[in-house]
This record gives C-alpha cells, sequence and structure tokens, in this order.
C-alpha cells in the first residue's frame, strides 16, 4: 500500500510529461464489432481545413423543426453563433422522437444509494409522461414561460433530469445548482439569474444518511432577498412520494409539494416550443474555488448537437448502450453526458444518488453486474479512490466494459493501467478528455478509431489504436 499511496502523490506537472509509449492497447473483439468510428478518414473529417463544415454531421444527428441557414456566424467574435436560423428543441429530441422504436426502452436507471431498495427503471415513454406533467406545472401553476430562468438545487434523483427536461421543452432556462453547495451558494446563483422559483427536494442519502436538504432551501431564500431577489415558489420533490423527510419544516404560501400538485396534472401533455438553436438551454455556474461564480450561458442548437455528436463519436455510444457516468448532475459532466447527449442517442443512463464506496468499495462494480452496464465514464480522483480502498474488488463481480471515459485532469500512468488491468479487464478501451464548464462538451480527447475496418483485405487487429486528436469546441 505505501508504494500504492507514493504513485498517487504525483504532480500535475510530473503526469503532464508525456511518458514513454509502452506499447498499443487494442479494443476487444466487441468493441470492434459494433465501434462507432470505423473510417480511416475520420481525422480529415474533422480537421481544421474542414471547419466549420463537420459540424454538419452532428446536426444532422437532430432533429430539427427548421432546418437552420448557416452552420456558423463567426461576424461578432467571440460571439459565434451556431447553426443560425434553425429551430428544434431539446426535449423532443431526447425524448420523442425516440417514442415510436424506444418507448418500452430504459432511458434512465435510478440506484438508489440504500442497497435494500430496488432500482428504478424508466422507459422513455414513462420520461415522456413524467417531462409533460411538470412541463405543464411549471407553466399553469408557476406562471413560468419561454425566456424565464428557474434555478434547480436537487440530489442525483431521476427527477432532477425530469425537470431539465420540462424546462427545455417549454424554452425555460434552468440553473442547476451543486447539492452539495450550501443555501448561500444557492442564494449567489439565485440572485445572479433573477429566478422566481426554486425546485429543490426535502431530503436524499449521502453515506448513508438520509440528508435535509429542505433546510437549505429555506437558507437560499433569506440570503436571495438580502440581494434583491425574492423566490416566489419553492418547488419540493420527496424522496419516498407520500412522505416528507425533511426536519425543516414547510413553509406555507411558499413551499409546495411537487408530488402533492402533480396529481392536478395527470397525463397532461404540452407541444414542445419551436426554439431557434441560439435559444438558451441553461445557465451552468462555475465552483467558484477560485473566485466568483462565473455563468457559462448554453444555447440549444450548438450545445446539443456537440454533445450527441461527441458521446457518439468520442464515447461510442449506442441505443442498446447501459452508460454510467459517475458523475453529478450538478456539474457540466453531468448535464452533457449522464443527461443530453446520452438521452439523445436514445441510450440508457445510469443514475446513481450516493457515494460510490458504500457501503463498501465493491459497490460500483456490483451496480455495473445488475445492470450490465458497457460504458463507464468517470475522473481519475475517483480512480484513484476506488484503487486505494478496493483495490481487488472489481475481480470479484461479473460485468464487461467496452469502453472507459476518464475526465477533469490528468491521470498518472500507474493509475492508468490499474483502470486498465483491473477495472476494465484488459478489454476495455480507455478515452482521456479535457474540457471545462465553458465549452460544454469535450474539447481535446483520444480517439478510438480503426486503421482497418471489419472486412477490409487489410484487417489486422494489432492495427487497431487508440490515436490523439484534438476536436474543435462546436459552439462557443
Amino acid at each position: 500500500m505505501n508504494d500504492r499511496k507514493n504513485e498517487e502523490e504525483v504532480s500535475e506537472a510530473q503526469i503532464s510529461v508525456h511518458w514513454k509509449e509502452e506499447n498499443y492497447y487494442k479494443p476487444s473483439e466487441k468493441f470492434i464489432a459494433q465501434a462507432n468510428v470505423t473510417d480511416r478518414k475520420i481525422l480529415e473529417r474533422f480537421g481544421i481545413d474542414n471547419f466549420p463544415g463537420c459540424y454538419k454531421e452532428f446536426a444532422d444527428m437532430l432533429d430539427w423543426y427548421k432546418p437552420y441557414d448557416n452552420i456558423l456566424d463567426s461576424s461578432n467574435p467571440p460571439f459565434f453563433k451556431w447553426f443560425v436560423g434553425g429551430k428544434l428543441n431539446a426535449s423532443y429530441n431526447c425524448i420523442d422522437r425516440h417514442l415510436p422504436k424506444y418507448k418500452n426502452k430504459t432511458a434512465i436507471h435510478f440506484v438508489p444509494e440504500p442497497e435494500n431498495e430496488p432500482i428504478r427503471h424508466i422507459t422513455y415513454q414513462e420520461l415522456y409522461v413524467k417531462v409533460n406533467e411538470f412541463a405543464v406545472l411549471l407553466k399553469d401553476f408557476c406562471g413560468l414561460k419561454r425566456g424565464d430562468t428557474v434555478t434547480l438545487h436537487m440530489p442525483m434523483i431521476p427527477e432532477l433530469a425530469v425537470v431539465m427536461l420540462a424546462c427545455a421543452r417549454i424554452g425555460v432556462i434552468h440553473s442547476q445548482v451543486f447539492s452539495g453547495f450550501s443555501g448561500k451558494a444557492c442564494a449567489d446563483r439565485v440572485a445572479d439569474a433573477k429566478s422566481k422559483v426554486l425546485i429543490t427536494a426535502d431530503s436524499y442519502y449521502r453515506s448513508g444518511k438520509l440528508l435535509d436538504h429542505k433546510e437549505k432551501a429555506d437558507i437560499a431564500y433569506n440570503e436571495a432577498l438580502k440581494r434583491g431577489q425574492e423566490i416566489e415558489k419553492v418547488l419540493i420533490w420527496q424522496r419516498y412520494p407520500g412522505k416528507y423527510s425533511a426536519r425543516t419544516p414547510l413553509v406555507e404560501g411558499r413551499d409546495f409539494i411537487v408530488n402533492d400538485l402533480l396529481k392536478n396534472y395527470r397525463n397532461a401533455k404540452v407541444e414542445p416550443e419551436k426554439l431557434s438553436s441560439e435559444d438558451t438551454l441553461f445557465l451552468m455556474y462555475t465552483s467558484g474555488t477560485t473566485g466568483k461564480p462565473k455563468g457559462a450561458q448554453h444555447s440549444i442548437g450548438g450545445y446539443l448537437a456537440y454533445v450527441t455528436g461527441t458521446s457518439k463519436y468520442i464515447q461510442d455510444i449506442h441505443p442498446e448502450d447501459v452508460y454510467w457516468c459517475m458523475a453529478d448532475i450538478g456539474w457540466i459532466t453531468g448535464h452533457s453526458y449522464i443527461v443530453y447527449g446520452p438521452l439523445a442517442l436514445a441510450a440508457s443512463s445510469v443514475i446513481y444518488e450516493g457515494v460510490p464506496t458504500y457501503p463498501d468499495p465493491g459497490r460500483p462494480w456490483r451496480i455495473a453486474e445488475e445492470l450490465d452496464v458497457n460504458i463507464f465514464h468517470t475522473s481519475p480522483t475517483a480512480i484513484r479512490a476506488l484503487r486505494r480502498v478496493g483495490p481487488d474488488e472489481p475481480a470479484k463481480y461479473n460485468y464487461s466494459f467496452k469502453h472507459m471515459t476518464t475526465v477533469g485532469e490528468p491521470i498518472e500512468p500507474e493509475v492508468w493501467r490499474w483502470y486498465y488491468n483491473v477495472i476494465g479487464k484488459k478489454e476495455a478501451v480507455i478515452v482521456d478528455t479535457w474540457w471545462q464548464t465553458e465549452t460544454g462538451g469535450f474539447l481535446c480527447s483520444t480517439v478510438i478509431f480503426m486503421f482497418n475496418c471489419p472486412g477490409d483485405s487489410q484487417y489486422e487487429t494489432g492495427k487497431y489504436r487508440t490515436r490523439s486528436t484534438r476536436y474543435i469546441s462546436g459552439y462557443l
């Protein structure tokens, strides 16, 4: 263990120095059989000489109410506009268009932290119903309309995805605050976004404890008021429908239980708004660790096209895949690669409520085994933690990953090798990505592609390799 501890104390400067390449790691036959990227000209297709025309390929993955007139308007830098003149809806692209073929397929696997609670499998049809009902509630009960902004301070429960997609459906801008942030931090973002509605939950689990989350809403209300912004309504989802689990009492006339309100909107429907490509989908604030939080504003067309395209080509997501991004939706990774990207591709996306190492280090691998997860996405920090507390745990469970993504920071060689050899069982391809809140999607990444495609007369298994390229950010 001492050696492992020393290996984990490698500085970012040391990691950033390219170490000698020891060998190539070829994908498993299962990956080769269905990989999205089989064109040997992929780097040429998305190279700088084909910019910005290459992003038509990403836009064509979406359904448009009105085709765009121009891929990129760069006349007023740095305020670039993507897919100018086009009209679309993110909620429609993530749900409605999949119903004819995939309505009975699971859209979201919700894994509660307590292992004695069953996993919830929400189909695309069920998601469609829930999103519509809540969207109508937002319009009728809250009086929200296209262009308004609401702040979300929700934990990792499936209702968070429901709220985001409901907002997107009616053109309301959502601004999710990481649930671990304080009420004061939430208030900062409420005041900056000028939100009149706060959507939250009564409680959620963390390391085996059911936390009172509602108390943060009271703090957020009071602090926002000091900043001149009044929250008119607080909508509260119940962790256990029909039971209020927080110790903090409700404030009459301001606080409303969503689960009770929804009884008035059973099976209500609302047509998706036909929104401009340049309309805002959401605000995402940076953490504020290096100064005042910055609000990144992401427009619908460029953002959705980019996360859909990168989900397909970088993460190799197909509709039949079960994909688990072990991030929090409160961060940009969760927005892009738990909700919008995977659902736009009709995949099944896993949402896990709590701590990956609770009640023991084998928890992630039991989840992967039960759900047959085949794409895994996490950070080097999480990989180091899993390696530290349960280095031999993955071998105990019967799961098989074809693809694993890393994100957020550099990963040192020894940790990478453990990720490949132990978690990936020497079968999964590893893709390392770099990006940030402001870009909304992978900015630089390794790309898995084939020198020779199956069926090619020159096909040689040994020539399947991980190559590095740089993707151009598609919507800043």
